[in-house]
């Protein structure tokens, strides 16, 4: 009798601190400068061309800097874009149909940048409602990722749904 109270007793305590054991919050890194850097130049420079593919054409919309940016030939593997510039330009323009001034920095909540061989992906902080109590929120990471060829982006993946 007294193994089954203790194991009752340990139970309830699993049970009553479960909220404890909670998930921790994702959190943005406000120092986007340091994200950028790298010993390898070309590292370097890769991130820089994402970044500021994010902020001026993705973020503010300014599809017509696309070019500097992307490839004509551009492979995208959101279900939700064909692939070629011209298909990226058109699903920003819908998105963001009046361009906005560009920002210094990325808006959205980032997190961090790699950069490796031809590849750059950015992560971001998503918060959604949470499904067991739509009262709350939670946090977790969204990402990009970009392949760069000849200096531009080549291909892109994301973690998005068919809509």
């Amino acid at each position: 009798m007294r193994i089954f109270t203790c194991l009752h007793a340990l139970l309830l305590t699993v049970v009553l601190s479960a909220p404890a054991l909670a998930q921790t919050s994702v959190t943005p890194n406000p120092d986007h400068a340091s994200l950028l850097g790298s010993a390898d130049p070309q590292l370097a420079a890769n991130k820089r061309l994402v970044y500021d593919f994010w902020r001026e054409v993705f973020e503010a919309g300014q599809v017509s800097g696309a070019d500097k940016y992307v490839a004509e030939s551009y492979i995208q593997h959101n279900p939700n874009v064909p692939d070629g510039r011209a298909a990226m330009v058109g699903f920003i323009s819908r998105r963001t149909p009046v361009a906005k001034p560009v920002e210094a920095q990325v808006k959205a909540p980032l997190v961090s940048i790699v950069a490796e061989r031809d590849i750059v992906v950015l992560g971001f902080v998503r918060e959604y409602p949470d499904p067991k109590d739509g009262s709350r929120k939670y946090t977790t990471t969204w990402f990009d990722m970009f392949r760069i060829e000849n200096g531009k982006i080549a291909e892109h993946w994301d973690s998005a749904m068919r809509q």
